[in-house]
């Protein structure tokens, strides 16, 4: 995120706070009358896109973002720069302080303050893709599984949370699931990632690590396959096939569809004491 509060960067991108009204009819009959709504937004443009984002009560950027066009901002919305650097600049500072302190904590192994940190941010922002994150996976690093399971319901409900941006936690998050024994969650998790995103091989073959967990044989290989059909040299799911090769594991009806994915890279069934991941 960045420091500079200003409605504009030096490339005269936007960025910063707008208002929006709607005027609404209240009442019925001769009792009717207009009353005016202001919404306040955080608009933030990237190259060609404009991305606004409604504050929330603590005055920080929250929810779901949608896409405007520069005509839309001039029409519809107007600047509230004095807003933006008395109200709402501090508080995405003291948000962003937050996180990064969280993750500095938990970083060096200090679960409790690490947990302090996140709660602060989720009392700014419920919806903060980072904190939320950070507190599941602190959560689940000390084996706080009750804790980790509200975290969790939390997460699969926030689109935001699979985009590219938080890739890095999404996976750890995931593979903490499956190895705290959460694999009804971890199966919901990925299932979840895969109805916003299907060209994501890493997704695939972290599925199908979870459905060996859950002895599901079939499964498994049909999305270590799914996984090789995006990237033929995905080296985790060769390694993945090739193990469950050398375990006798794969079912017969596959085997073919697995010989051909291992032989397109010349990948033997080389002896492995455990899959990938």
């Amino acid at each position: 995120m960045s420091t500079q509060p200003t409605q504009t960067n030096s490339k005269s991108e936007v960025r910063g706070v707008f208002s929006s009204q709607e005027i609404r009819k209240v009442g019925t009959g001769t009792t009717t009358r207009k009353t005016v709504q202001k919404t306040f937004w955080f608009v933030e443009q990237h190259g060609d896109v404009i991305e606004c984002q409604p504050l929330n009560t603590n005055y920080v950027p929250s929810g779901s973002k949608r896409k405007i066009t520069m005509d839309e901002l001039i029409a519809k919305f107007s600047p509230e720069p004095e807003f933006y650097m008395n109200a709402v600049f501090p508080k995405m500072q003291e948000l962003q302080q937050n996180v990064d302190n969280g993750d500095a904590h938990r970083k060096n192994g200090e679960s409790f303050a690490a947990e302090y940190e996140y709660s602060r941010a989720l009392k700014l922002d419920t919806e903060n893709v980072r904190a939320n994150f950070g507190i599941g996976l602190t959560y689940l690093e000390r084996g706080d599984t009750a804790k980790a399971e509200n975290i969790f319901q939390r997460l699969v409900k926030l689109d935001a949370a699979f985009e590219p941006e938080h890739k890095h936690l999404f996976n750890d998050f995931g593979i903490s699931l499956r190895k705290n024994k959460m694999l009804a969650q971890s199966l919901q998790y990925y299932r979840r990632a895969l109805e916003l995103t299907k060209n994501d091989e890493n997704l695939y073959m972290n599925l199908a690590r979870v459905l060996l967990e859950t002895k599901d044989i079939g499964g498994c290989v049909e999305n270590l396959l799914l996984a090789l059909h995006l990237a033929p040299s995905h080296e985790p799911s060769l390694k993945f096939l090739a193990w469950l090769v050398q375990k006798q594991l794969v079912p017969g009806d596959k085997m073919d569809s697995v010989k051909a994915a291992l032989q397109q890279t010349h990948v033997e069934a080389a002896p492995q004491t455990e899959p990938i991941g």
